[in-house]
């Protein structure tokens, strides 16, 4: 009996093997399940409330750029796995959301459109050190929250400049009527930066009309309005300006309609832009535009319809979030972070990207004429101040 147990154990492997053995199988078991994890992206937008129609083509440029990079094989050999949030068009909501986020572990963060939504987002962002990219809020306050803030499109410093300029030079405008949603950070900023750039031109701002996005009567306002005989009339606001230029129009206002990114929406034309008989606008990007890659984009996406520029700059933000995570081999969010503050040369769709210090992307703007309703590509600045 003994000398069975003897041999038994004379065929057993030495115990430091076994466990060595056991390792090596349990390090290829997990290295192969976290070759698969998802690498989560977070998307902060209004699914719901007043700011849903206005949101829906960032949203769309997301879900794209999702979906084409999981086509070509993901990210570090894992699959991304898009994580929506609904913001319910309110900085509360926003704020929520990102907690919401940074609980499920996100890599990052791509949101949100309305500036007063990314601001709350921002600060929860910064707080969880979680990198954020904003596709189109353009308050310059933005990216000052914290060095984990990004943003890819340009700032309202710089869209209030070339609006009041096109106004001054191209539209020979001297006085100006300004239409304020003073419950809107953007509005009041924006705003503010028109006012500044066009009277150091030399023109004048004859009145500031306020009003609150929601609000179901403008009658008050369009009165004030008639009783002014500006040049044009600047609709500081989103897609609301439709209705209200629309308005204007239809009460015999004379001023020139122009505005800036936020009229970039089909609701924007469906509350009263397509009533539009002349008016300007800045924006982010055209679907005219020259640029190989831009041609490409709204060839495979632009089929069933015009592509709006959050769609463009929506999915110019998730591609650069994944650039910064190849490059830093990891989704670590401090490694993400100084891959996104170093990125040089990136080549989007809306053109090539680069964060100055601020996490601020130095972009080119430009100008779109509304003529009987239907929006075209008018003319482009491409330096970063006009």
């Amino acid at each position: 009996m003994k000398g069975v147990m003897r041999k038994a154990r004379g065929h057993q492997r030495p115990r430091h093997l076994v466990i060595l053995a056991c390792l090596g199988l349990l390090l290829l078991v997990t290295g192969a399940a976290a070759a698969d994890e998802p690498i989560k992206i977070g998307a902060i937008f209004a699914l719901s409330g007043k700011a849903k129609n206005s949101n829906q083509p960032a949203v769309l440029g997301v879900q794209l750029a999702v979906e084409e990079i999981n086509s070509e094989g993901g990210v570090l050999g894992n699959p991304l796995e898009l994580l929506l949030f609904d913001n319910e068009s309110t900085p509360i909501g926003s704020h929520l959301a990102a907690e919401k986020a940074a609980q499920e572990g996100v890599t990052g963060i791509i949101g949100a459109s309305w500036s007063s939504h990314s601001l709350a987002i921002a600060k929860v962002a910064q707080e969880r050190k979680i990198p954020m990219i904003s596709p189109i809020s353009t308050i310059p306050s933005l990216t000052a929250i914290g060095d984990y803030i990004f943003r890819v499109c340009y700032t309202d410093t710089l869209q209030g400049a070339i609006l009041a300029q096109f106004a001054y030079r191209d539209l020979k405008a001297r006085s100006a009527l300004i239409f304020i949603d003073i419950s809107s950070d953007f509005s009041l900023d924006i705003a503010q930066i028109f006012k500044t750039n066009f009277t150091a031109l030399g023109g004048t701002v004859s009145r500031e009309i306020e009003y609150k996005t929601g609000q179901s009567d403008y009658s008050l306002q369009i009165r004030q309005a008639l009783a002014d005989t500006s040049d044009v009339v600047f609709l500081a606001g989103y897609d609301e300006s439709g209705f209200i230029a629309a308005k204007l129009q239809e009460a015999g206002a004379g001023a020139i309609p122009i505005g800036s990114d936020g009229w970039d929406a089909d609701s924007f034309f469906t509350l009263g832009g397509n009533k539009i008989r002349l008016g300007y606008y800045v924006n982010h990007w055209s679907p005219a535009h020259e640029d190989p890659l831009s041609r490409a984009f709204s060839e495979k996406y632009g089929k069933d319809g015009e592509i709006k520029a959050p769609t463009a700059l929506a999915y110019d933000a998730v591609n650069i979030l994944v650039a910064a995570i190849r490059l830093a081999e990891s989704p670590d969010h401090e490694a993400v972070r100084r891959s996104l503050a170093g990125l040089r040369g990136f080549k989007g769709v809306t053109g090539e990207i680069a964060f100055d210090a601020r996490g601020d992307a130095v972009k080119s703007a430009c100008i779109v004429e509304i003529r009987d309703g239907i929006p075209r590509h008018r003319k482009c600045y491409n330096q970063q101040q006009p």
